[in-house]
């Protein structure tokens, strides 16, 4: 397990694009704060710079490295979160600014997962996570039914040995928190 991460850690220090099952999908991921990392992503899906990508962090003390402010009631419904809850927080920092919306806000989820809150854990930063499809095209279901574009074109594959029941989840929801703990929900 150790060298399985090992390698994609190295990827990702290396600026490349991985593969791996995350705590709802399949998806796409890189060094949050590299721009040719993210610009290779985009190409990979075929995708708009302009869409939203997701921090995946291991730790909710990781919060306060990206956000400028955090809202009292984000540490609760991060750490609190039984499903995967990605959290838009206004003021990001930290990152590339293709991570960043309009706005200048960061999407982040607090991973629950063990297999990918481990990658991230050993990579001791924030990655990036999108869902490995073609932009506009489903998102696929199991490993298998990732198309063979993306698999050609990401620098690493992490996939585990039990990886045929990972993926294929669902989403996770997703809030939108305004510095004074207003939220509004974007997706349930």
């Amino acid at each position: 397990m150790l060298n399985l991460y090992a390698d994609a850690v190295a990827s990702l220090k290396s600026g490349g694009v991985i593969l791996y099952p995350s705590d709802t999908i399949w998806g796409l991921g890189c060094d949050a704060r590299m721009d040719a990392s993210i610009e290779k992503l985009f190409d990979i899906k075929n995708r708009p710079e302009n869409k939203g990508l997701i921090l995946l962090i291991s730790k909710i003390e990781q919060l306060s490295e990206y956000v400028e402010q955090v809202p009292e009631i984000a540490w609760d419904l991060a750490e609190f979160a039984e499903d995967p809850l990605t959290i838009i927080y206004p003021k990001g920092k930290n990152v590339s600014k293709y991570m960043l919306g309009p706005d200048g806000s960061i999407a982040i989820r607090l991973l629950k997962d063990e297999f990918c809150k481990g990658l991230v854990y050993r990579y001791q930063r924030g990655i990036v996570s999108t869902s490995a499809n073609i932009s506009g095209a489903p998102s696929p279901t199991d490993f298998a039914s990732i198309s063979e574009s993306i698999k050609s074109q990401v620098d690493y594959i992490l996939k585990p040995e039990n990886s045929d029941k990972k993926g294929g989840l669902k989403s996770s929801k997703i809030i939108k928190l305004g510095l004074g703990g207003e939220y509004t929900m974007i997706r349930s």
